[in-house]
Formats: structure tokens, sequence, C-alpha cells
């Protein structure tokens, strides 16, 4: 008898079989943030480029055939797009960075004196170029990092793991960011289809033929999204308590407070005693509350994913990759954030790069997705 992927249970009731391949998708968004957090530490573009490098590694080998799966390239290409914008405004509107390197001079407009402090053109130094270039590719970083959790795990598949008290912000924030992997795919299927019937898809006015389909597919998607929402009873809510509803804000309330006293104190020198005590208990009175207020949106859950070794290590390679960069940033600042003056090149800091090449454990632990595998 061939192998249908379906195995029968005790009832005889036909039971899906879940692949072993399969990743909690909350696993991949940690990673993700955790090589994020790690950016957001450093300005040295050597260090940067390693973990996009890192990222863009681990998204082409493991990422899945899905549509959604493909939208790490415009993230990319929205990165690259931001590190220039950022270029383009320094020489354009100058930087506070002093430098003696002039690149180029551009005409230079007369601003009124109430306009005191701003320029219109001018000298335009390497200095400067360079200083605004270690903060664009920061932000450019922190960029590819989102993408790449879009291209490994679907914000779809992840909103299946949240608790219901989050559950409707959950959506929300699902259906924001599942918007540029469902536009790229629009795109990709049109100017496909233009090219088979032999008509311009490229140029301005393959552009404003492609986009109107695209502009009337999403509207007809998002007229069915609400639909299958209200279907589906969303925004209703149970019945609980007065005494549970009040317990709930109080531990949500406090834990959310507890959780900023205790980053405060972590931040800053004097906190450092009650700093990492008040940050943990915050953190499980918020749970806590997130567990209590879950009662008011009873949901079930179709094959949910499970949490497994495989989730662990990939979650702990990017928190190890993040807590590693922040404890080199107190350590050796220098190295992480390097000067513009003098001009001078960065230098790439050793332990600091192997630290961020853990990122690349999931390519170990994490197999192949089904649909690549031959």
């Amino acid at each position: 008898m061939p192998d249908t992927g379906l195995r029968t249970g005790p009832a005889s009731v036909l039971v899906p079989r879940r692949t072993s391949t399969e990743l909690h998708p909350g696993a991949w968004w940690l990673w993700s943030l955790g090589l994020g957090t790690a950016a957001t530490r450093t300005t040295n573009p050597l260090l940067l480029a390693l973990l996009m490098a890192v990222a863009g590694y681990v998204v082409a080998v493991r990422r899945s055939s899905a549509p959604w799966a493909r939208s790490y390239t415009a993230f990319a290409k929205l990165a690259a797009a931001v590190l220039l914008v950022r270029l383009a405004f320094t020489a354009v509107l100058g930087s506070p960075i002093p430098g003696t390197h002039i690149l180029f001079t551009l005409p230079e407009v007369p601003l009124p004196a109430w306009a005191q402090g701003i320029r219109l053109g001018g000298p335009v130094s390497a200095e400067a170029l360079l200083f605004s270039g270690y903060n664009g590719l920061k932000l450019a970083a922190l960029l590819v990092c989102v993408g790449a959790a879009n291209a490994l795990a679907g914000p779809a598949k992840l909103l299946k793991s949240l608790p219901g008290a989050l559950y409707e912000a959950g959506v929300a924030v699902v259906v924001a960011l599942t918007f540029a992997p469902h536009l790229i795919a629009d795109v990709q299927r049109l100017r496909a289809a233009r090219r088979l019937r032999g008509r311009p898809d490229r140029g301005v006015r393959g552009l404003f033929q492609v986009g109107l389909p695209v502009l009337e597919g999403a509207l007809e998607r998002s007229v069915a999204l609400a639909a299958a929402m209200d279907a589906r009873g969303y925004g209703r809510t149970a019945d609980v308590p007065a005494p549970v509803r009040r317990t709930t804000t109080a531990l949500t309330l406090g834990g959310l407070l507890g959780v900023c006293a205790g980053t405060y104190g972590l931040l800053t020198a004097e906190g450092g005693v009650y700093g990492l005590p008040l940050l943990l208990a915050g953190v499980l009175a918020a749970l806590a509350g997130l567990r209590l207020g879950g009662r008011r949106s009873p949901r079930t859950r179709y094959r949910p994913a499970p949490w497994g070794v495989r989730a662990w290590l990939v979650a702990g390679s990017g928190a190890a990759v993040a807590a590693l960069l922040a404890l080199a940033s107190v350590r050796d600042p220098g190295a992480l954030h390097p000067g513009v003056v003098p001009l001078a090149a960065p230098a790439l800091p050793l332990w600091p790069a192997a630290a961020v090449l853990l990122g690349l454990l999931p390519v170990l632990v994490v197999p192949q997705p089904p649909e690549e595998l031959s």
C-alpha cells in the first residue's frame, strides 16, 4: 500500500503525519531577533556585513519553496535602498562630523537666517559619508534580519503559537507583515503572464499596467480576509469572572512595569543589583497575566507546532550572538564602534566575529525543508 502521508489513530481516524523537519516558527523569529539585536550593538561595517552574510546564507539553504519565502530579496533590496538614501541625505544636507578629506563639492543653496545650522549642498567629506554609511548599514542589517525571519517562517505560522491574549494584536501584525510577500508574489505572477503574452513588463508603461491588477488583487484579498475573520468569530470574547479580569490586569501592568524598571536598572550602574531580579519578576508576572488573559479568547489549535531540541538550539544561537556582541560592546567599544576622525580603515575583531558565526548553527541542526529534498 503506498504511503499517503496519513496514519490511522486508535479510533480509525485519519490523522495527518507530522514531518520530522518541521521547526517551531518562533525559533526562527527569536534567532533573527537575536541577530538584529547584535546588529544594534555595533557600527563596525565588517561585523555588520558578516551578520548579513550569516542571515543570507541560512535563508539560502533553509528556506522553503513557498511564495512568502521569496520576500527576502525584497527586504535585501530595501536595505540597500535605505543605505543609499542615508548617504544621499548626508551628501545633500551635510553632517555634523568634521572632515578634512573632501571628495567633491555640491552647489550650495543659500538659506535664510532662520534656517541657520542647515545647509543644502556644499563640500562632502569622506569622514561624513563613512559615518553615515556605518549607521545606515546598521539599519540595513536590521531589515535583512527581519527579512530572514519572514523567509524562514511565515508570520501566519507564528500566529498559531501566540497566547490567546495576544491573538488579536498578533493578527494585526501578521496582516501587516504578510503584505510584502503577497505583493511580491502578485507582481511576479503578473509580470510572468505579461511576458508570456509578449507584452512589456518593465519601464513606466509596464509598471502602470501591472500596478492596477496588483491593487485589485490586494483589495479582493482584504475583503476575503475580513469575511473569513468574521466567519471564524474573530473579536468575540468569552465571559470571565470579574476577579480574574482584575488579576489579569494587575499582573500584566505590574509585569510590564517590572520589565521597564529592570531594564533601566541593567542599563545604569546604580541599578545593577536590583535590575536582573526585577526584570525576571516582571517577565514572570507578565507571562502569568497573558496566560490568564487567554481565557477571554478561547481558541483551538490544529496540529500545534512542537518546540523541541532543534528549536532550543536555533533560538539559543541567536541569543548567544546577541549576548556576546553586547558583552563585546562593553569590553571593547572601540573595536565595535570604529571612529572616522581621523580617517582609518576598520579592523575585524576576532572573537566578536567568531560569535557572529554562531548564527550558522541552524544550518547544522535544521534539515532541509520537505520541498527541497531530492
